[in-house]
């Protein structure tokens, strides 16, 4: 039986981890410039956009906490910081017995909402905020997995034309998919 496209692994880190992403995922370093702790996608017809990315590992947060840690960590470099910018909505522990990556020490999901301008704009641009977070403190890593998904788009921003075409939007469905078929298959990747 044919695996749907859908449901095949894609390699993140040149192979070193993989997912199953969503549907009109395309690869952004095909377009700029990715840090080399980044795996960046965009989805083909919305503002919509995923971040996977290792950071170093926070030792002085525990838990829920490191989930908030890298969420304002965001806001801060999504100059979202000033009081209100920013909101945590929920975070809530993954069960390791429903995810692949069952090396992490723990893993969480945080929703919350940031308001942001694309390339330093005045116009700001509601975007709520899904972010996982796999613990792996035996490699001194935390992998983070953003899900930014614009709800309201200021007529002012830069990307305010895409806004429009909302053709099959990603779901919080998919990036739940997508935290739960990560896989490392090569440790080698943390140094």
């Amino acid at each position: 039986m044919m695996q749907s496209r859908a449901d095949q692994s894609h390699p993140l880190f040149g192979g070193a981890l993989s997912a199953v992403l969503p549907h009109s995922a395309k690869d952004t370093s095909e377009l700029r410039e990715i840090p080399d702790n980044q795996e960046v996608f965009v989805h083909e017809h919305t503002d919509q956009s995923l971040i996977v990315e290792l950071v170093e590992y926070q030792i002085q947060v525990e838990n829920e906490d490191a989930a908030r840690y890298h969420f304002e960590d965001i806001a801060g470099s999504n100059k979202a910081l000033e009081p209100d910018a920013f909101e945590v909505t929920s975070v809530v522990p993954l069960s390791k017995s429903e995810l692949s990556l069952s090396d992490c020490s723990s893993a969480w999901m945080l929703t919350g909402t940031q308001c942001v301008s694309k390339f330093n704009e005045e116009a700001r641009n509601s975007v709520t905020l899904h972010l996982g977070l796999f613990r792996l403190p035996q490699f001194s890593t935390d992998v983070l997995i953003t899900f930014n998904d614009p709800q309201r788009i200021s007529p002012d921003s830069s990307s305010a034309g895409s806004a429009e075409t909302h053709r099959q939007p990603w779901t919080v469905q998919d990036f739940q998919r997508l935290l739960q078929t990560l896989t490392l298959h090569n440790p080698g990747l943390f140094g």
